[in-house]
């Protein structure tokens, strides 16, 4: 019970003042930002509906990952000649330090 209230108590109140919500059978949600990709693995999603307008809550475990740019990816093939898939990898086991990633690449 939240706050002392029987959740079909809640669920009806939430109701009457038009907010709805709803489990989203998710099972992995993915944030991209320019400089990181957040992961939420094995997510509770819930969907909340308000005024004509959807907001969503989750909770997970979050792993982090650097985002690896086009720009980035593109550089490390012209200077390599390495798969889409090779540079990535290079760029992730750099930490996103492109210069190092070419290097290695290169010295393979």
């Amino acid at each position: 019970m939240i706050g002392g209230m029987d959740p079909r108590q809640m669920k009806r109140m939430m109701a009457q003042m038009g907010i709805d919500s709803t489990e989203v059978p998710a099972t992995k949600v993915i944030i991209e930002t320019d400089s990181e990709k957040i992961v939420i693995e094995n997510p509770q999603v819930t969907e909340i509906k308000m005024n004509g307008e959807s907001s969503f809550q989750i909770a997970g475990k979050v792993v982090k990952e650097a985002a690896i740019s086009k720009d980035d990816l593109a550089l490390v093939r012209e200077q390599t000649g390495a798969t889409e898939e090779k540079a990535s990898q290079a760029i992730k086991d750099a930490n996103g330090d492109i210069a190092l990633a070419i290097m290695k690449l290169k010295g393979e």
